[in-house]
């Protein structure tokens, strides 16, 4: 690889819109004392401080409270049941929030915490909630600090492991990079503890079977996921447009060392997240109702705009808020495909009327788009 490829990879997050850090609980607590490596944790902070004034939005996904709150319980090492992994879950988040909170606030910066489950990324209705909220976050400038929600999850429904929370993460919100900080720093050919010719894979292409065929388990005392979840996470990342970097948290300030060349391994996306997302909306979907627009509504979506209710003269079908809709011009042709902010009774209700009245006539505030055009495929390309 030449510095041409090197200056590539980094540029991946140096030029990042939107950037997701997953930390390691083997990098923030001390697996000796149980305490809080807070040095480390600084010196991230100094890195995220960085990005947002490079102008770059950052979410951090962050392990830690279980092994933070098992300390101060008592608990002894070892595997935990889970309801001691609860409650030191519990004992732990309201520590590790704080911490997050004067880390970050020492550089001026607004940290939100919040925690999510598996059925929030799952079920469509929380997903577009937990979407929401985040994205609200970051748009007002705020450090979205998100963890598994240890202290309701079982057994059953948990992630597991917060890689692939990351990567869920990175492609509800459409993110660029994420970057996977642990106690390692890439994927290997081999194990490299009992392989002297192993040697570090810079870049992956494509995650095949060869690759899979690479990863170990677990690695540290208190983490959860080792590289063969890493794998999975990247296979989310890239599939959402994506780039996914593994690399050591082992050194201060973690975030400019991949940028000043550290050793990491890169997982390459082929698309970008919104292009992506839009293809998933356009062909992956079965629609659940449909809108029937005016001429200068239709003229909008040609020119990539979102949809109004303005421009909405019909409403056809049963659906709910995040359903996929077909968007017709009134002769019936498609002209776009798209995900609907509200159910079919409400948009019926505010088709023809201007955002501004939506509140009174629904009586909560809803959003001023009938479909945003972030959440909207254009079809056809002609418009009546």
């Amino acid at each position: 690889m030449g510095a041409a490829d090197t200056r590539g990879r980094l540029a991946r997050l140096t030029r990042a819109r939107c950037v997701v850090v997953k930390i390691g609980s083997s990098l923030l607590v001390d697996a000796d004392s149980g305490r809080l490596n807070r040095g480390w944790l600084e010196s991230l902070a100094a890195d995220v401080a960085r990005l947002r004034a490079r102008g770059q939005q950052v979410v951090i996904v962050s392990s830690g409270a279980i092994a933070l709150g098992r300390r101060h319980l008592g608990l002894e090492p070892g595997r935990l049941k889970l309801e001691e992994s609860q409650a030191a879950a519990a004992v732990g988040q309201i520590r590790l929030a704080h911490a997050w909170k004067e880390v970050l606030e020492a550089h001026g910066l607004t940290v939100a915490q919040v925690l999510l489950t598996l059925g929030d990324t799952e079920e469509r209705r929380r997903y577009l909630n937990a979407r929401s909220t985040m994205r609200t976050l970051l748009a007002l400038g705020a450090v979205p600090v998100i963890n598994e929600n240890d202290t309701v999850a079982t057994a059953e429904i948990r992630y597991g492991d917060n890689d692939r929370l990351a990567a869920r993460v990175a492609a509800m919100l459409a993110a660029d990079c994420t970057v996977l900080l642990s106690d390692v720093d890439g994927l290997y050919t081999a194990p490299p503890g009992r392989d002297p010719d192993a040697r570090l894979i810079p870049e992956v292409d494509e995650i095949t079977a060869e690759v899979l065929a690479m990863a170990e388990g677990p690695g540290s005392a208190y983490g959860s996921g080792g590289m063969a979840t890493k794998i999975e996470a990247a296979r989310i990342a890239v599939s959402a447009g994506c780039h996914l970097c593994i690399a050591s948290g082992r050194v201060t300030s973690p975030l400019a060392a991949i940028e000043a060349g550290a050793a990491c391994t890169w997982f390459k996306a082929h698309g970008a997240p919104l292009a992506v997302r839009k293809q998933w909306i356009a062909g992956s979907l079965r629609p659940a109702g449909e809108l029937v627009i005016d001429e200068g509504a239709a003229a909008a979506l040609g020119r990539g705009k979102s949809l109004l209710p303005a421009g909405v003269t019909a409403v056809r079908g049963r659906f709910e808020r995040g359903d996929a809709v077909r968007v017709l011009d009134t002769a019936g042709h498609e002209l776009a495909r798209g995900l609907v902010a509200y159910s079919s009774a409400d948009a019926d209700r505010i088709r023809g009327r201007k955002s501004a009245e939506i509140e009174s006539i629904l009586g909560f505030r809803g959003r001023a788009e009938i479909v945003h055009r972030d959440d909207l495929v254009v079809t056809r390309k002609e418009t009546a």
